[in-house]
């Protein structure tokens, strides 16, 4: 059982703080296990953290996790904290640190219910037209914009519609691991957005990274902001507006190897991939890309002694050289909306998509130059059941991946070219936009309704629990040791073994 959890929004002179009320367990000795097991866990190299979207790796799989396999709102719960705002951001964890991305809707200096459970309140401190922040200055409050129906956001089916827009502060949240608490947030912009989005996506759908020096929060129109690990800011750029069409909004994630970030910018307009200095946010180099909007972050590779970004694109799969940007090849584009995010084995690449259409391709990097569409490079395609949201798992040369957005799993064989079983209905999921992880021989799988599933990593599909918490999760888990967070509409839980019979 957890005390009742409040969240309360404080505006300072110079920096909004956020001040968590943590809903510890009732039973004080579980307090302490808990913080025992995570200092265990704390210090070691990249692998023991989750430093970024679909982790250390980028394949999905935590190397040295192994959280529980069983969880529910009375069992191998450490902790649950309410989460103010709305995003499908990833928890990304370095040492003692999660880090959150969030965009908390504001009213004009009034009081907002941002959950059931959760109350926030702003102050407002100027009452000016809307801007970027400015040395982390106080941000003014913009008057709420009215609810309007944006351009092809017509309702479909009842699930697509028009979202008002209004003013939303684009927050990023430092929480610790042992009990929940905030250690520092930052609102790194105020801003009504420019245009709508899918009701199913988020105004924080980016995930931020991190290097254990510093930490960058994108927010794709609303900008790229660097902070140091006690949450200072060091630098922003802002690339202007997306447009994207029929409104879905934006979802990308930067990629980081080194000393250099890497931004795909993707929409209906001039869409380009950007290379940045992490240390002073200075481009290093831009190339243009003749490709509608997509929303698969993009892949770094070492390879043959050169790093390379792969991308993947709905006209064209592209590789370019991380130093300079050069072209090193490009092959057939995927499907319309591409989301999945590439993953890579032994020098071999595999991209998914799965909108109006399906695409599952694996490319040999070893002969990949230039165009690659009739060359050896591609080695085998595998175009059925393949994901639209939810990005692949590979693990131990298994490629885990959904089709479209439902619970039918097929789990293939990279090395052969051939499904080891599939397609395989996830009994007791719904819809899914959460991409599967891996820890310890495990593969966990979370749903829309609160339900998770977790099988066995082998050749034959075998469940191993069925699980159900009281939200929803359209996020991604992460896995550090032997805790697995997991990000819902709600709350951020912690599920770590605590010993506790389910009650």
């Amino acid at each position: 059982m957890f005390v009742t959890i409040n969240t309360v929004l404080e505006q300072g002179n110079e920096m909004r703080k956020l001040f968590f009320i943590v809903g510890f367990p009732v039973i004080t000795g579980l307090v302490l296990i808990c913080v025992g097991f995570s200092a265990l866990a704390f210090g070691g190299v990249d692998e023991h953290y989750w430093p970024q979207w679909r982790g250390p790796n980028f394949d999905g799989v935590a190397p040295s996790g192994d959280p529980p396999i069983e969880w529910s709102e009375t069992k191998n719960i450490a902790w649950k904290v309410g989460i103010p705002g709305n995003g499908f951001a990833t928890p990304v964890v370095w040492e003692d640190t999660i880090f959150i991305l969030s965009a908390v809707p504001v009213t004009n200096g009034g009081p907002l219910e941002a959950f059931s459970s959760v109350a926030s309140h702003h102050q407002a401190l100027e009452n000016t037209a809307e801007s970027p922040r400015e040395n982390n200055a106080g941000i003014a409050s913009a008057p709420l914009v009215q609810p309007t129906k944006q351009r092809g956001q017509r309702q479909r089916r009842g699930r697509r519609q028009a979202e008002p827009l209004q003013a939303m502060d684009f927050t990023v949240m430092a929480i610790s691991r042992t009990d929940g608490s905030l250690i520092w947030s930052d609102v790194a912009r105020h801003e009504t957005p420019h245009e709508g989005k899918q009701v199913n996506n988020s105004w924080a759908s980016s995930s931020a990274i991190t290097d254990g020096e510093h930490v960058f929060a994108f927010f794709g129109s609303r900008g790229l902001y660097a902070y140091d690990m006690e949450g200072n800011p060091q630098w922003n750029v802002d690339f202007g507006d997306m447009r994207i069409r029929n409104g879905f909004g934006e979802g990308t994630s930067p990629a980081l190897h080194e000393d250099t970030l890497v931004i795909v910018w993707d929409h209906q307009g001039d869409s380009f991939i950007v290379a940045l200095d992490k240390n002073t946010g200075r481009e290093l180099w831009r190339q243009p890309r003749d490709e509608p909007e997509s929303w698969a972050t993009p892949l770094v590779v070492e390879f043959d002694g050169r790093a390379q970004v792969i991308t993947a694109g709905e006209n064209r799969t592209s590789s370019y050289y991380l130093d300079t940007g050069d072209l090193v090849w490009d092959g057939p584009g995927l499907t319309v909306n591409p989301i999945p995010s590439p993953v890579e084995v032994d020098g071999v690449v595999y991209m998914t998509s799965g909108y109006r259409g399906e695409a599952l391709r694996a490319v040999r990097l070893a002969d990949a130059q230039g165009d690659i569409s009739d060359s050896p490079a591609i080695l085998w395609e595998y175009n059925h059941d393949t994901p639209y949201v939810p990005s692949p798992l590979l693990y131990d040369g298994i490629l885990y991946f959904l089709k479209s957005n439902s619970p039918i799993l097929t789990a293939f064989d990279v090395t052969r070219g051939q499904a080891y079983y599939g397609p395989q209905r996830l009994d007791g999921l719904q819809e899914i936009y959460s991409s599967p992880v891996g820890a310890a021989g495990h593969v966990y799988f979370l749903g829309r309704d609160g339900g998770a599933l977790v099988i066995s990593n082998a050749g034959k599909f075998e469940i191993l629990a069925k699980n159900s918490l009281d939200d929803g999760f359209e996020a991604s888990p992460a896995i550090v040791g032997d805790e697995l967070y997991l990000r819902g509409r709600q709350f951020l839980y912690r599920v770590q073994e605590t010993g506790q019979p389910d009650s």
